[in-house]
This record gives C-alpha cells, sequence and structure tokens, in this order.
C-alpha cells in the first residue's frame, strides 16, 4: 500500500516537503538523484522549484516523476518542537 501525495513544496539543499494522504508531512532529499540520467536536469533551480502535485504524486516541468512509494519509503518524517519558551505555539522542524 501506498500514500498519494497531498501537497509538495520545494525546499533549499533540492529538498522536498511532502504532505501525503495520511496526513504525514515528509522530507525528500533529492539531490543523491542529481547525477543520474534526467534528474541531472534538476540542479536547474527553476526546473527544480516548477514541481507540482500531478494525479497521486510529485512532476516537475520536465515531465520528470517518482514514484509515491519511492517518496515515503525515502523521506524522513518531520517532527514536532516546541519553539522557545517564550512560545505559546509550535512548530514543525526539520529533524532527521
Amino acid at each position: 500500500m501506498y500514500f498519494s501525495v497531498e501537497s509538495v513544496r520545494p525546499l533549499e539543499g533540492y529538498r522536498l516537503l511532502i504532505k501525503f494522504e495520511n496526513g504525514e508531512e515528509r522530507i525528500f532529499d533529492v539531490s543523491p538523484y542529481l547525477n543520474i540520467g534526467k534528474f541531472a536536469e534538476l540542479k536547474s533551480l527553476p526546473l527544480f522549484n516548477s514541481v507540482v502535485v500531478k494525479f497521486d504524486t510529485i512532476e516537475w516541468a520536465n515531465h520528470l516523476d517518482i514514484d509515491p512509494e519511492v517518496l515515503y519509503e525515502k523521506s524522513l518524517k518531520m517532527e514536532e518542537k516546541p519553539i522557545t519558551s517564550r512560545s505559546t505555539g509550535r512548530r514543525k522542524v526539520l529533524r532527521p
């Protein structure tokens, strides 16, 4: 079983913040793939930042996509952590 992608946002360092249909937000690091075939095109930041949700996964403007199972299995779950003792809210931080 796999979870469909609901939203995606490009981050610095060739990472993606992905929200899956189960409500989890996870970080997928694209950088290990940037020297493999068509993925090398994603070194162009405008192209990398063109990522969108397409059907149940993500796709870039060059029509490159990644299977949602791979996105989920190879990504790291985000964890919640208090901002500061003065803050009453919580925020999500990127933590491997």
